[in-house]
């Protein structure tokens, strides 16, 4: 596999506790390659939608500079995710009827039925974000996955339609073109953590990926390798600290740190003699904590949290025989590090539960820090953007192989002929498929050029 050493692809990853700016490239076997991490602490987001831009563009700044000077390569386009408590998904099904039966179905069909339920209306201020078709129909033939090729009248299909909200989104950009950087793609987070973290065994077989951040918790449900639920739910390891903040008088740097180095998920752990002292402020009296009393808090609210996303997956309809997760749960993000985590979701869900590390497809010479599942969403959106480069190294190569052809078949005395034969070239094969997202990209593009 030959590839360019130039071509790298950065992730930017705007969390509610950290924004992560990661460099990566493919290595000549086709693994990825950590260039550089660059992350800095996340000011102005909250349950990750930006509600202060020019904090939001000092922290993006700050760590695209740390991952510049680490990489040593200069950073111009990122692939950002987007989350945050306005996203929603829901399920919606459309047809078309085709004109020409006895031709064979092809990529424009599939292009109209898309484009069709881009047209469904939303509720104000919210915009389509993915529409992703999971099964087709051909003419009242179910369970068909692509349906390219194949005769039909009429072309059915069932979507999963992520929306979110406008004003959020073109904050995001806002801030990501304020920063002196180019959105090159939008990815959905909680789609990103799972290219990271889920193999495509598990996608098929049936996983739930659970990710649990600082200010969201993501939820993302495949089956048969396709993504069947998407949710956000707007807690995550933050409230826990405000919790243990508030229980126990304390600043909210003591918290986090008692709840990273002491804190467990299951309360039964502690004995009731275990102590922690705390440094009083200021000349005050230091506080004496117990870690049973700690635990507790942490307990009360990791099961809310858990039994949000519970819920999420009983709505998806997990107990039916068709949609059964046979490889349970995955659990990645910050907040899956936290002690006893593991055995708690299995207590209360009764399904299989491991901790997702995002080194599925990285490099085995990758640091432990990279492959710590706080990374999982920086490294998916790498990957989505190397994939991004390699869509567009086809559609150059069919055009170069189009050009050739061209060439080749033209006569040396006639110009008209070549252009004529060039036309007809360009509309048999340069036509790739641009995906749902990448035109979505496009005209959020357009959007925030024409909305300075």
């Amino acid at each position: 596999m030959d590839r360019e050493s130039n071509e790298i692809a950065v992730g930017l990853d705007i969390g509610t506790t950290k924004i992560v700016a990661m460099v990566g490239r493919y290595n000549e076997y086709g693994k990825m390659e950590v260039l550089g991490v660059g992350k800095s602490k996340s000011l102005g987001v909250h349950r990750g939608v930006v509600n202060n831009i020019t904090q939001t563009i000092q922290s993006i700044q700050q760590a695209v500079q740390e991952a510049e000077g680490i990489s040593g390569h200069k950073i111009e386009k990122v692939t950002v995710g987007i989350a945050g408590q306005h996203i929603r998904s829901l399920q919606h099904s459309d047809y078309i009827t085709r004109t020409t039966a006895d031709e064979v179905i092809d990529e424009r069909d599939i292009d109209m039925l898309c484009n069709q339920v881009h047209k469904l209306v939303m509720l104000p201020g919210e915009e389509i974000l993915h529409v992703l078709p999971q099964e087709y129909k051909v003419d009242g033939q179910a369970e068909i996955k692509e349906p390219v090729g194949m005769f039909g009248g009429r072309l059915e299909a069932n979507f999963h339609v992520v929306v979110g909200q406008v004003t959020s989104i073109r904050n995001i950009g806002r801030c990501v073109k304020n920063s002196g950087l180019e959105l090159s793609d939008v990815t959905l987070e909680p789609l990103a953590s799972a290219d990271a973290v889920l193999s495509q065994e598990e996608k098929e077989a049936g996983v739930a990926l659970i990710d649990i951040g600082g200010g969201t918790t993501d939820l993302a449900i495949f089956k048969d390798g396709i993504i069947r639920h998407t949710a956000v739910i707007p807690f995550g390891g933050n409230v826990i600290t405000e919790d243990i903040k508030e229980g126990c008088s304390i600043i909210e740097k003591q918290a986090e740190l008692l709840k990273i180095k002491f804190g467990s998920a299951w309360p039964g752990e502690n004995k009731d003699n275990e102590i922690v002292s705390i440094p009083g402020l200021r000349g005050r009296e230091p506080k004496e904590i117990t870690l049973k009393n700690l635990s507790k808090i942490i307990h009360a609210r990791v099961v809310e949290i858990v039994e949000q996303v519970f819920l999420e997956i009983k709505n998806y309809g997990y107990e039916s025989p068709k949609k059964k997760l046979i490889a349970g749960i995955v659990l990645t993000g910050g907040g899956s590090q936290l002690r006893h985590l593991k055995q708690l979701v299995e207590y209360i869900t009764g399904m299989d539960t491991r901790i997702g590390y995002p080194n599925e497809h990285l490099a085995g010479n990758s640091d432990s820090e990279t492959t710590s599942p706080m990374y999982a969403t920086a490294v998916g959106l790498v990957m989505d953007g190397l994939a991004h480069i390699e869509r567009n190294k086809k559609t150059q190569k069919v055009e170069v192989e189009v050009q050739q052809k061209t060439e080749e078949m033209t006569p040396d005395n006639t110009e008209e002929y070549a252009v004529e034969k060039e036309e007809n070239y360009k509309e048999e094969e340069v036509k790739p498929r641009k995906n749902i997202l990448e035109k979505w990209t496009e005209k959020f593009k357009d959007f925030l050029d024409n909305a300075e």
